[in-house]
């Protein structure tokens, strides 16, 4: 495995159980999993491993939970993922890629390709699953980043 130095996250469905909490004005919560918290900011970071969350949706909440963990590289609303995967990180053998569904394919096709490694949550489509290197034991949302970092670094 090449060196790490970049940790590419989608939101929900990875870092989130994919659930949207929806109401009268618009998305109410999420629900983070502090292990995944501890792990981007306790472990990631501080073994030289920057943050970068590269997700379609937008949310205060994301945006909230980012400035907890110190993560800087910080894009929603993205339409076309790889496009910002490809202006951010000109080495994508140097990325680590988790994402669970197909929006999430076509850069975890290409940080492949380029020698880096991708992971997924237990509960990730199929064309996800089929692709990773790693699989969590957790279900997006319950502590499969923190098992995808820890697997990277040790």
């Amino acid at each position: 495995m090449n060196i790490v130095k970049y940790l590419v996250m989608d939101v929900d469905g990875t870092l989130t159980d994919g659930k949207i909490y929806m109401g009268e004005h618009g998305e109410i919560c999420k629900a983070f999993d502090v292990k995944d918290g501890c792990g981007i900011h306790e472990l990631a970071i501080p073994n030289g491993i920057k943050p970068v969350i590269i997700t379609g949706r937008i949310s205060d909440i994301v945006s909230r939970r980012c400035q907890e963990l110190e993560i800087e590289l910080v894009y929603q609303g993205v339409k076309d993922k790889l496009k910002k995967l490809k202006s951010t990180i000109s080495d994508l053998s140097q990325v680590a890629y988790i994402g669970d569904d197909i929006n999430d394919l076509p850069c975890m096709m290409e940080v492949k390709k380029n020698g880096g490694v991708v992971g997924c949550p237990q509960d990730s489509v199929k064309e996800i699953l089929n692709i990773s290197d790693f699989v969590s034991s957790y279900k997006g949302g319950n502590g499969a980043v923190r098992e995808f970092i820890e697997w990277i670094l040790y």
